[in-house]
């Protein structure tokens, strides 16, 4: 690989292990869903100060609903005072933050921080913090397909005019390259229908770690590792 392509522009994260590192320390799930948060700022201050041009962290999966209410409940209300008090400090350092998922299923406040946040950080030029809330992969794909198919029925396009471009420009990440660097951490050797479509050239690093445990240096250490390997993308 050149200099460019050693390192990562696009780097994507499922944060997992949340419970289990809380379970390990006889606590109660939320608490390590409250430390996890500590980590999401650990990943955003690292991707930051390394250069990473965009960082896509997976908060709430569509399948995430299927959670005990109580637990669900404390997410949310953990998801409002995390965006209540680090937007002003995203904002201050460039950051300009996205939502991607299907937010109609966000609770009203929950929806209007998004809004107010993304409005805030819109101009913003550093660091793209893209939260995948209620995101699936699957999901994703699927409303894309039915866009298609609508601007087809209605002779928008035709057949020959579908291509992988189309397909992209229609995805929740239009604006968004493709992950280079995918991390997982936990020990699960799985996506969990995360970024179905654009994670099919990525290259995936499976952490033992659980994700409260995530800091700069594991950051630069899967850089690191990236770096090692010869991404031929089919060729």
């Amino acid at each position: 690989m050149s200099e460019s392509e050693a390192f990562p522009e696009h780097i994507a994260i499922i944060m997992d292990g949340n419970r289990r590192w809380a379970k390990k320390r006889f606590l109660p799930a939320i608490a390590g869903h409250k430390k996890g948060v500590d980590a999401v700022k650990n990943a955003v201050n690292a991707a930051d100060e390394l250069g990473v041009k965009y960082l896509t962290l997976y908060s709430f999966s569509t399948e995430n609903w299927d959670r005990e209410q109580e637990e669900i409940g404390a997410l949310m209300k953990l998801l409002i005072y995390a965006l209540k008090k680090e937007i002003a400090e995203l904002h201050g350092k460039n950051c300009r933050l996205r939502v991607i998922g299907f937010r109609e299923h966000a609770a009203p406040e929950v929806a209007a921080l998004f809004v107010d946040a993304e409005e805030l950080t819109k101009d913003n030029d550093g660091l793209q913090l893209n939260i995948a809330f209620n995101y699936g992969g699957k999901q994703d794909i699927l409303q894309a397909t039915k866009k298609i198919a609508a601007k087809l029925a209605a002779g928008e396009i035709s057949e020959d005019d579908i291509n992988e471009q189309m397909m992209d420009d229609e995805l929740l990440t239009y604006e968004v390259t493709d992950p280079d660097l995918v991390i997982r951490t936990s020990g699960e050797i799985r996506v969990s229908n995360f970024l179905t479509w654009q994670t099919a050239y990525s290259e995936f690093i499976f952490l033992d770690a659980y994700w409260p445990e995530f800091n700069k240096q594991t950051m630069v250490d899967a850089i690191a590792e990236y770096a090692s390997r010869q991404r031929r993308i089919g060729k």
